[in-house]
């Protein structure tokens, strides 16, 4: 798959993309949703290798194509992982997916009602390795709880000033400044973003684009405006917290808008499937957040 082609299908094709990007922070929650216990590992290694066999078995199920996912947000380990002897970035290319990488080192306390990124000083050398390893495009995550314009200002300021140093490696940034699903304002939290993020939009040179991934808004197609804009390859939904159903029936009330779903995504997935088990389960939950990206209400 050229450049271009994996630009046109992230901008036009129909489908969604899958966030298997959990990084140490959130590696042993995902393991406990999956049927792993804490108690069942010890030391960082073994996590890193349960979580690994997990994703490993999600990307190589049946139903785990590119006919409607579109692409795949990967952890740096999975990243420099290994399906059978294929890097796994390669291994989703061949699935016809799109591989991105997640590249934010987590977030800093929160202040002014926002978490920022900390500072990411070997960004650099991590983009060279993963231009190298085919990857299209990159993810990173602030969170904002509370209607700060300030601390918002700040969280998109931020987010495309990473930005910029992504693109200049030829790669896609997606900016990711999710609002909380239980911020006491989500609404006016909203309002304050989507104005932020159009005068940063405004100001990318021409022929420059980004990808948005944000919390379903509160009002359905709320951030139809930012669908439209010409710097704006996708907008992309995360699950923030809601189960699969709730995820999906908000995302089919909002027009252009696309799933990005982790934990909604492989919630019905548990350890002791049988692989048959396994595999009916995990098509299913595909079958349910394709329909809720292409079928709108």
């Amino acid at each position: 798959m050229t450049n271009a082609e994996a630009t046109a299908q992230i901008s036009n094709k129909p489908g969604f993309i899958a966030a298997l990007d959990q990084s140490g922070g959130s590696t042993p929650g995902a393991l406990r949703l999956y049927g792993i216990p804490e108690t069942a590992y010890s030391g960082e290694a073994e996590m890193f290798r349960l979580v690994h066999e997990m994703r490993v078995r999600i990307i190589t199920a049946p139903a785990f194509t590119g006919e409607k996912i579109l692409a795949a947000i990967l952890f740096e380990r999975t990243m420099d992982g290994l399906v059978g002897d294929t890097p796994v970035p390669a291994y989703l290319k061949q699935r016809g997916i799109i591989p991105f990488l997640k590249v934010d080192k987590g977030l800093e306390a929160e202040r002014d009602g926002v978490s920022v990124m900390k500072p990411m000083p070997t960004l650099d050398g991590l983009l060279e390795r993963a231009v190298k390893l085919g990857i299209f495009g990159t993810k990173m995550r602030s969170v904002i709880n509370l209607p700060s314009k300030e601390g918002i200002a700040a969280v998109v300021a931020q987010q495309f000033d990473v930005g910029d140093q992504i693109s200049a490696h030829g790669l896609m940034p997606i900016i990711e400044p999710e609002v909380s699903i239980k911020s006491p304002d989500k609404a006016g939290a909203e309002v304050i973003l989507r104005d932020e993020i159009l005068k940063k939009l405004d100001a990318l040179p021409e022929g420059r684009q980004v990808m948005l991934k944000l919390t379903i808004p509160s009002t359905p197609d709320f951030y139809l405006v930012l669908v439209e804009h010409p710097r704006v390859a996708r907008v992309v939904a995360l699950s923030g917290g809601y189960t699969r159903a709730d995820a999906c029936k908000k995302l089919a009330e909002n027009h252009g808008m696309i799933a990005s779903f982790s934990r909604a995504l492989a919630e019905d997935l548990r350890h002791s499937m049988s692989n048959a088990e396994f595999d009916a389960a995990l098509a299913k939950s595909i079958d349910e957040i394709y329909q809720a990206s292409t079928v709108k209400t």
